[in-house]
């Protein structure tokens, strides 16, 4: 479904700390708890970064969404779902539905020079964007990105002790060089009853559900470490981080490399 009116965007800023270098010094006298824990099974570069947007009032979105469950559960892919606001006037609001993923799908739209959005709508690698709904177009897109090396080529690890996250970000090798550190929060699984709409009478459980998303500082194509406070990660429903350049226009380029950053 395309809608029928444009959005204003926004613009997104959060400034955290980052420290330069990759290695950690343990404090003289740490306990267990405060030493750097590597979050497992971890994988340093994940096949891709799949970001699908859809609403809980599009009728051609519950395939899409059924499907983003089987990527969600994925190890090797980092998949996170931005439900959107526009298809609320059709009788159902999208509980899981806020105006800055809305921005986010237009500020894809200028990027890749389309004139219209639509639902469901998966952005592949901040690169391109496929139907979500279609299982071969998505993993098509995610197989051709790995083989040409449009894939996540930066690799992240990520780490804690008891009171901070460490993302450690790897060197850039050839090509884009400077990227934001990104952060994007979101729900734990969610199971609602549409009541009125389109899908009226459908139970959906819904994954990553995207609820805000944040700068955490920029990367300039050197192995960097950026620590952000445990207390932001635990009062979330989950975390991942995406290493995403950014055109001069300010618009979202292709992501580089990206990890979940999981609760203790």
């Amino acid at each position: 479904m395309a809608p029928r009116q444009p959005l204003r965007l926004a613009a997104f800023a959060l400034a955290f700390s980052a420290l330069a270098g990759t290695g950690f010094a343990e404090e003289s006298g740490a306990t267990q708890a405060d030493k750097p824990q590597t979050d497992k099974p971890q994988i340093d570069r994940p096949l891709g970064v799949v970001e699908l947007f859809t609403s809980q009032g599009c009728n051609s979105c519950p395939p899409a969404d059924a499907f983003f469950a089987e990527l969600a559960a994925k190890d090797n892919v980092v998949a996170l779902a931005y439900h959107v606001n526009y298809w609320d006037y059709l009788g159902w609001q999208d509980t899981l539905s806020n105006k800055d993923n809305t921005d986010r799908q237009y500020d894809y739209m200028r990027a890749f020079g389309t004139r219209s959005v639509y639902t469901p709508q998966a952005v592949i690698n901040g690169r391109s964007h496929v139907n979500g709904a279609s299982r071969r177009e998505v993993d098509g897109a995610l197989a051709r990105m790995e083989k040409s090396g449009e894939g996540m080529r930066v690799s992240i690890k990520v780490s804690r002790t008891s009171d901070r996250v460490m993302i450690d970000t790897g060197d850039a090798g050839s090509g884009p060089s400077d990227a934001h550190v990104v952060i994007v929060y979101f729900e734990p699984p969610q199971t609602v009853t549409i009541a009125k709409g389109e899908n009226t009478g459908r139970s959906m459980t819904y994954w990553n559900a995207v609820t805000g998303i944040q700068t955490a500082g920029m990367w300039h194509g050197k192995a960097q470490r950026y620590e952000l406070p445990m207390t932001e990660i635990a009062k979330k429903g989950g975390c991942a981080v995406l290493l995403q350049s950014v055109g001069k226009d300010g618009l979202p380029g292709p992501i580089l490399g990206a990890a979940f950053i999981h609760k203790p």
